[in-house]
């Protein structure tokens, strides 16, 4: 029982509360939807760590979203073989996934750290600050650390396969039973941050200002005072 509501019914929960959320969300709290930038309080530790984070971050999930979504057989179909996955793997996810680590704990660190945004910050900034920093770790230290350990561990007989059963509604729990604590750790705090995103800052990510690069300048006409 315990199985089937760790790799069955939690995360079905989360994938629900993660899209009714959302709807809700904007329905009733457009005003909020928001980061909340404490920029005007320290800037210096901000641009950094949201520099190093957000540089990370993306091709970490794309690098997630190739070795969940994309069957190991198709991999080699297009030539890329086991040997050479696992090497992108560890040493290009690696590289990012560190990336994403030193700016997660940068972010972190400050938010904990000074007193003023500190004080500025919300219980669920705390919580997602310190949620995020520990999926960070806890993916890159299955990445680094257990694949060095269990190198015969492939997450995509497992994982991968558990993985796309869910959204194939045909969810497996048997596929992650023998696979190593850090990797269930870090996917079950990924499904709880899901679960929270859309009661958190975390909405932010969908109001990206794509337009604004294409934007019209805008002129200003210097008005002299007599």
């Amino acid at each position: 029982m315990v199985d089937q509501f760790l790799w069955v019914i939690f995360p079905y929960i989360c994938i629900a509360v993660f899209v009714v959320g959302h709807i809700l969300r904007y329905r009733t709290d457009k005003f909020h939807w928001t980061a909340k930038s404490s920029e005007f309080i320290e800037k210096k530790q901000l641009v950094i760590g949201s520099l190093l984070f957000h540089l990370g971050i993306i091709p970490v999930i794309l690098g997630h979203i190739s070795g969940l979504g994309i069957p190991k057989e198709w991999m080699r179909a297009v030539g890329v073989n086991d040997h050479m996955y696992h090497l992108g793997a560890i040493w290009i996810g690696g590289f990012f996934g560190f990336i994403t680590l030193l700016g997660m704990f940068i972010l972190t660190f400050r938010r904990f750290s000074i007193k003023a945004v500190r004080k500025l910050s919300s219980a669920s900034d705390m919580i997602v600050n310190t949620l995020l920093l520990i999926i960070v770790f806890m993916g890159m230290y299955a990445t680094v650390v257990t694949n060095a350990v269990n190198p015969a561990f492939d997450y995509r007989d497992t994982i991968s396969v558990w993985f796309r059963d869910l959204f194939l509604l045909r969810p497996d729990p048997s596929y992650m039973m023998g696979v190593p604590v850090s990797f269930q750790i870090h996917i079950l705090a990924a499904f709880l941050i899901f679960a929270l995103w859309p009661f958190t800052r975390l909405v932010h990510v969908w109001s990206a200002p794509l337009s604004y690069v294409g934007r019209s300048y805008i002129l200003y006409r210097r008005h002299k005072v007599n």
